[in-house]
């Protein structure tokens, strides 16, 4: 596809800017996809393991392999890997209600969490099983200024009744920067001198594999994540994830099913094979995305755009934000966006009422797996300030495609 002499120029430059980024982005690449290897190798994986179960699916021997192998790749002592969670939220809202009792307190301690949870936590005797309908109460600690954590407000806001400190990962729809697992670490070790009995749940989404290390592997005590964004590689239909302590993963298999059933049933329902493909492919395509957020970045930043993170600054999630001046600069960018994509480029997005967001909604999804976010999309809230999130690419050269078309769609529009 050809771009006018404007942009070929900026992408040129952006290009030979970034390449020692992207240097770098190879090397956790190498890292993550050996260790993903030593895992599987380590359980002796084979083919048979990718054998389908039915009905109750007991002793099926794949899916007791897939825990397994999940488990020695986020350094954690086990995992609950399956088809049957429906999206992060719902895996996240399951490790939540597995650990926590009537009378505890869910303490946030990176400010408000993803619009998409609001409603898990809900409100006290709102009738519809929330956690806080349940008798759980619920309290966050909001960031400081600069998204750093306020760790004496944290101090304050840890009582007896705490039992669950939650970190999210990812900046979500905030302006602030993501956490790194060594600053997730620091966290851990705060709040575990505060009280020692206390179990950390980070949510994960959008950080696996951007990194050499997970968050279990720095003293968190159980993580969820979606297996439509990175550890899926693409290629897993559907499912979650959660890693942690044993006793903290049993809990949470005891709510995704029933309570002595837990993770040893559950039919994988032909889904085995593509959910070890693609955490095989993930740590790769993980890198392909992450180079296509640092593309964007460069080339949006000699625009005078502000990113968020820059291009050069570490990266912790697949996540790139660029700050726009309007509703319309926002909208022609996740448009263009969509034009760029393989799967459904002929359809324009427009802000609607997503289930589970407060506000109009923009969303960019041509993807082969629905809602597939390490896929390339782009979306965003229709609100002050106008931020879009880019998120995911299954390769850098869709990546450059979908970011050069967005800019080509706001040349048309008379918007630069």
């Amino acid at each position: 596809m050809k771009f006018n002499e404007r942009i070929s120029s900026l992408q040129e430059r952006a290009e030979r800017l970034i390449e020692p980024k992207l240097r770098d982005i190879e090397r956790i690449i190498d890292f993550n996809q050996w260790k993903v290897i030593r895992a599987f190798q380590q359980h002796k994986v084979s083919d048979y393991h990718f054998s389908g179960s039915t009905g109750y699916g007991y002793n099926d021997r794949g899916r007791e392999v897939l825990d397994l192998v999940y488990a020695d790749v986020f350094g954690a002592e086990a995992a609950l890997v399956r088809p049957h969670f429906v999206s992060g939220t719902h895996t996240i809202g399951t490790a939540l209600f597995g650990v926590l009792r009537p009378g505890d307190q869910l303490l946030s301690i990176t400010g408000r969490p993803y619009d998409t949870l609001h409603k898990v936590i809900g409100k006290p005797g709102d009738g519809k099983g929330s956690l806080q309908d349940f008798g759980i109460r619920y309290d966050e600690v909001a960031l400081l200024a600069d998204g750093a954590p306020d760790y004496p407000a944290i101090q304050r806001a840890i009582t007896p009744q705490t039992k669950v400190v939650a970190i999210q990962r990812s900046r979500g729809y905030s302006w602030r920067p993501s956490f790194t697992v060594e600053q997730i670490g620091e966290m851990v070790r705060f709040v575990k001198e505060i009280k020692s009995d206390v179990i950390v749940f980070v949510d994960n989404c959008y950080g696996e594999f951007t990194e050499q290390t997970e968050p279990t592997e720095v003293g968190a005590d159980l993580i969820a994540g979606s297996l439509i964004k990175n550890p899926g590689g693409g290629i897993a239909p559907t499912g979650g994830y959660v890693a942690g302590k044993s006793r903290y993963v049993e809990l949470a298999s005891y709510r995704l099913t029933a309570p002595g059933i837990g993770g040893e049933v559950g039919a994988m329902l032909g889904t085995t094979r593509s959910m070890f493909q693609g955490l095989f492919l993930a740590p790769h395509l993980v890198g392909q995305a992450v180079k296509g957020s640092v593309f964007a970045a460069a080339l949006f930043e000699q625009l005078g755009f502000e990113s968020h993170p820059r291009w050069n600054d570490p990266r912790t999630d697949l996540i790139q934000a660029v700050r726009f001046t309007s509703a319309s600069h926002l909208i022609a960018f996740v448009q263009g966006i969509q034009q760029a994509a393989a799967v459904d480029s002929h359809v324009t997005p427009e802000p609607w009422d997503m289930p589970g967001y407060e506000h109009p909604v923009i969303m960019a999804a041509g993807t082969f797996i629905q809602g597939g976010s390490l896929e390339l999309s782009a979306d965003a809230p229709i609100r002050e300030p106008y931020i879009a999130y880019m998120q995911g690419g299954l390769t850098y050269s869709h990546c450059k495609l979908g970011v050069l078309t967005a800019l080509q769609k706001l040349i048309d529009r008379g918007l630069l």
